[in-house]
Formats: C-alpha cells, sequence, structure tokens
C-alpha cells in the first residue's frame, strides 16, 4: 500500500500593515448586528485567530452596506 506525504509550505508574511487593512471595521452605533460581529472579531484576535477575525470584519463590512 502506497503512503502519500504531503508537504506544508511555510506560512507566509504579510507587509506590514496588511493584516490592519484587513481588518479595518467600525460597527455602527445602535446595531445589534455590527456589535455582535466586533465583539468576535476583537475575540477571534485577541485568542489568534487571525483568519476568523478577518471572516468577522468581511461580514461586518458587508452588513454595514444595508445602513447606507
Amino acid at each position: 500500500m502506497p503512503t502519500h506525504k504531503t508537504t506544508q509550505e511555510p506560512p507566509i508574511d504579510l507587509p506590514m500593515g496588511f493584516n490592519a487593512w484587513l481588518l479595518d471595521c467600525a460597527p455602527v452605533p445602535g446595531c445589534a448586528t455590527c456589535q455582535a460581529e466586533w465583539r468576535s472579531l476583537q475575540a477571534a484576535e485577541g485568542a489568534g485567530g487571525f483568519g476568523q477575525a478577518a471572516k468577522h470584519a468581511m461580514k461586518s463590512r458587508d452588513h454595514s452596506g444595508s445602513h447606507r
């Protein structure tokens, strides 16, 4: 039975400030959805879950379009 070897590429270092740009969003005051996504973003970022934090930032930005 053949065995498969896999290798993982080393992590990519993003340019300085790129993480801040990805997470750049602000909750709309008084909106429960915006506030919930912001809290989730902050919790994920604090726990070192950058990917999850970026997903919450994207959801927040997508949702904030409904406030325009």
